[in-house]
């Protein structure tokens, strides 16, 4: 199991961070090569609810582990390529939020892509979608009327 971590400040109230990020339908405007999501089941803020994120053809199902809104989120997902955990916490820092994000993967496969995915700031990269997803938020919470 290889362990990646990655960490941004948002432009935003925790409860703002946390409701983008848990928006499914958005996940295609900043997670790289997101197509869409499927198969859900249950809500978003409860432990054991699942849902399939797409990526064309790929299929990465997803099952939530735990959950306590607006400040942290632990998911399983998996798909041939990259499979493991994920665990996000929110903390309220200087008039905005810190996500701090681990990943843990299992196989080694995994671990490589892994590592492929934390090196740099490109876009499908761990820093890249965070860096989309500030600049995502960041914009919305500059718009009034945005969602």
């Amino acid at each position: 199991m290889a362990t990646f971590r990655v960490t941004i400040l948002v432009a935003a109230p925790p409860e703002r961070v946390f409701a983008t990020w848990t928006d499914l339908d958005r996940f295609p405007e900043w997670i790289g090569g997101v197509t869409s999501v499927s198969d859900r089941v249950g809500s978003i803020d409860q432990a054991g609810s699942r849902y399939t994120v797409k990526f064309g053809r790929m299929a990465s199902p997803t099952e939530i582990l735990a959950v306590e809104r607006s400040w942290h989120i632990r998911t399983r997902f998996g798909n041939a390529i990259l499979k493991g955990e994920s665990d996000v916490r929110f903390a309220a820092e200087g008039g905005g939020t810190r996500i701090h994000q681990e990943f843990m993967t299992r196989g080694f496969i995994s671990a490589i892509f892994g590592r492929i995915f934390a090196m740099g700031s490109y876009r499908g990269s761990f820093r890249g979608e965070l860096e989309t997803f500030r600049r995502l938020v960041e914009r919305e919470v500059a718009e009034p009327g945005q969602t």
